[in-house]
């Protein structure tokens, strides 16, 4: 009797155990989320306001310009529900401005144009990494989620479901290319 009374203990301390783990992981690749998602957030606000500097520093022709900060400022303004929309507008405005290789050099020669492409092209580059880091914890946070016993007992809490972060975040090629990296040196 005393020793099916030890292994029940040792079994439901185990358990608890596990539960305990479990519970512990997913709470912090929840944490892992909300960094992600910050440091996300900080790479499209350093793009939206990079763009927005340069469309209104007088570099770009008008109608570039207009494009360019348009789509800058809805990316900066838009609400949560909004925001993948509006940053992929304002990728593909800057793929359309920045379509062609002159654009870069003209911006290049005027007074600190290298610098404002070299940033433009380092925050183009940032946005992708950073949303990938972001959807791979959102990945794997919703793996652990979908457990059956993360499930049953409610582990996750009241935390949100994770959703990923859908985006084009496709930069311009002529700021990925050799005239982009250039413009960093």
């Amino acid at each position: 009797m005393t020793t099916t009374i030890i292994w029940v203990a040792v079994a439901v301390v185990a358990v608890g155990l596990y539960l305990s783990w479990t519970a512990g992981r997913l709470d912090r690749l929840h944490a892992r989320i909300d960094a992600a998602r910050a440091a996300l957030d900080a790479q499209l606000l350093r793009r939206a306001s990079v763009a927005q500097e340069l469309a209104t520093a007088g570099v770009l022709d008008p109608a570039a310009s207009i494009v360019l900060y348009e789509s800058a400022h809805a990316a900066r303004q838009a609400e949560a529900e909004q925001r993948e929309v509006a940053e992929s507008e304002l990728s593909q405005a800057l793929r359309a401005v920045f379509s062609e290789g002159e654009t870069v050099t003209a911006v290049r020669e005027a007074p600190g144009g290298t610098e404002a492409i070299g940033e433009l092209t380092q925050a183009v580059r940032r946005v992708p990494m950073a949303r990938r880091f972001h959807n791979d914890a959102v990945r794997a946070a919703r793996l652990v989620r979908e457990h059956r016993v993360v499930r049953w007992l409610r582990l996750a809490g009241h935390a949100p479901f994770p959703m990923a972060f859908e985006m084009d975040d496709e930069p311009p090629i002529v700021l990925t290319s050799d005239g982009g990296a250039s413009a960093v040196r």
